[in-house]
């Protein structure tokens, strides 16, 4: 005959039963304060080598930074020294250019039938609070040229000359009664410029060899003031 299960018997069950029950809730809390503590451990740690990382990221900004600033400091100081360079060089070199020229226009332009006698470098005349100056004036009593003298010829240039010969008679007015013809010399000489100058009536002078010569072709008819 089966025994019969008194209170005490489910008493020391359930009794059991609560203790298997505490010992698993507290493997529980166990594995859970474990899991905590290597998740806190592994954010701190993130955390750190995040931190570390920003704070060489942005150190090897600033540094990158403040050497692009020094970079930019000195290419500004040698571009302004090469500029003052080239302003000193630019006056020499004009000078250069025109000592290179003036001594070739007499022959030049006596070929092409422009009876010349004289040379004046830097003709300059005042007239109503407006100058005017020309870098070499080729002249005789019944005809003048007006040549203008560029290390480098550009298209502005030309216009400019262009400009001085429409109102070069009112500066010089003792040349009222002269045909007046232009010209325009360099040793660079941009594109587009020697022909702008040619397609405009004036003689083109430019480098060859050791001297000088009239780009122009012997059919070119110049225009005249």
């Amino acid at each position: 005959m089966p025994q019969e299960i008194t209170i005490d018997d489910i008493w020391k069950l359930f009794q059991e039963t609560n203790r298997l029950f505490q010992e698993s809730k507290q493997e529980a809390q166990e594995e859970k304060r474990e899991w905590e503590e290597k998740w806190d451990r592994f954010f701190r740690e993130s955390k750190e080598k995040s931190d570390k990382a920003f704070e060489e990221t942005r150190r090897v900004l600033q540094e990158s930074r403040a050497e692009t600033e020094r970079e930019i400091r000195e290419t500004e100081r040698v571009v302004q020294e090469v500029s003052r360079q080239i302003d000193r060089l630019g006056g020499r070199w004009g000078d250069f250019v025109e000592g290179m020229i003036r001594p070739c226009l007499h022959d030049m332009f006596t070929k092409r039938g422009i009876p010349v006698d004289e040379v004046f470098s830097r003709a300059r005349k005042k007239r109503g609070g407006q100058n005017m100056e020309i870098d070499l004036l080729v002249a005789n009593t019944i005809a003048a040229v007006l040549v203008e003298v560029k290390s480098n010829l550009r298209v502005e240039d030309v216009r400019n000359h262009l400009d001085r010969l429409s109102k070069f008679k009112s500066f010089f007015p003792r040349y009222a009664d002269c045909t007046v013809y232009g010209a325009v010399a360099g040793i660079v000489i941009d594109a587009n410029a020697d022909q702008f100058a040619i397609n405009q009536g004036l003689f083109v002078i430019v480098q060859s060899g050791e001297t000088v010569c009239i780009a122009n072709d012997e059919h070119f008819v110049p225009k005249t003031w």
